[in-house]
């Protein structure tokens, strides 16, 4: 591991570091307040530039409710090719200012560089009270989990570059990607929330085996519980698989135990890369029998030999 290398000094103010390799840091500014800070950035997934650059926010932002937090401000970061368009650019930066202002989080500024790849995201500070944070280390044994959207955006993003992806399918993939966590995250602040992430990059498998990791348990998921985005298991067997799709199964697959045989589709999904995904969430049994923002997925358990453990 690179960041093994790295050196690291004790401070008491942070309250979530790298170490669990969760969605964002947290600093305690005073006893009734802690920052949250978080970076995200990303190339184009759709064609559109207002609809990317949207996305682009809306997907920095998850990092902020998945800990509890409330977005109160944010940096541009941008790659920009120089000869690109700047009508294009300023799309990209319109939508981005309007989900962002749609979040209540205040745009401060940012910075850019020159590249032949176009780059486009947002570093994001949020404010959560120290004894309030949802971190991802939290899950308890007896708990049940709870997931808050459909997969599939990696698989839909693949098919629309591959020309095979229905409109519909594109346009209820992108609905999903526009859509704030900022409704589940103030739920789930009513309940007695023990542990939470957002499955974005490293799909449902690589984000559970964190917080299974961090947490010192094994979660039980119910693959047949799974909610997909429409056209996704179509596509996936059509064999539109993301490169991030393969890179995230191998290197979580080895914390899975699977108790039955999976159709090949379903099981790529649990590792397709999600952009502004869903939050995953580790709540007590009562408490997710009354949550109405998403759907049971499985439960806690015992650590057993393998971190994740598919039904």
């Amino acid at each position: 591991m690179v960041l093994a290398g790295v050196p690291r000094w004790a401070d008491e103010n942070v309250l979530v570091g790298f170490d669990t390799a969760d969605d964002a840091g947290v600093y305690k500014l005073t006893p009734e307040l802690a920052l949250v800070q978080t970076v995200d950035f990303f190339t184009p997934i759709v064609d559109d530039p207002y609809t990317y650059g949207a996305i682009a926010a809306a997907n920095a932002l998850s990092d902020v409710y998945a800990m509890g937090g409330r977005p109160i401000s944010a940096l541009t970061i941008l790659a920009w090719p120089p000869k690109q368009d700047p009508r294009d650019l300023e799309e990209i930066l319109k939508g981005g200012a309007e989900k962002m202002h749609e979040a209540g989080c205040t745009i401060l500024g940012g910075h850019s560089v020159a590249d032949d790849e176009i780059k486009f995201g947002y570093a994001v500070t949020g404010t959560v009270h120290p004894s309030r944070i949802k971190a991802n280390s939290g899950a308890r044994p007896g708990d049940a989990l709870v997931f808050t959207k459909r997969i599939g955006t990696g698989v839909i993003s693949t098919a629309l570059k591959r020309g095979i992806a229905r409109q519909a399918d594109v346009a209820a993939s992108i609905a999903s990607m526009l859509t704030l966590n900022r409704a589940v995250c103030e739920e789930m602040l009513r309940y007695q929330v023990h542990g939470c992430t957002d499955v974005t990059g490293f799909g449902l498998i690589g984000h559970a085996r964190e917080m299974a990791l961090a947490s010192h348990v094994t979660l039980e998921i119910a693959v047949d519980e799974l909610q997909y985005l429409p056209g996704a298991v179509e596509y996936a067997r059509a064999g539109a698989i993301p490169g991030g799709l393969n890179n995230n199964r191998e290197f979580a697959a080895c914390v899975v135990e699977t108790q039955r045989q999976l159709p090949p589709e379903i099981e790529a999904l649990l590792y397709d890369p999600q952009t502004s995904g869903g939050l995953l969430i580790s709540l007590p049994e009562s408490d997710a029998a009354k949550f109405t923002g998403g759907y049971r997925l499985g439960r806690v358990l015992p650590r057993a030999e393998k971190a994740i453990r598919l039904i």
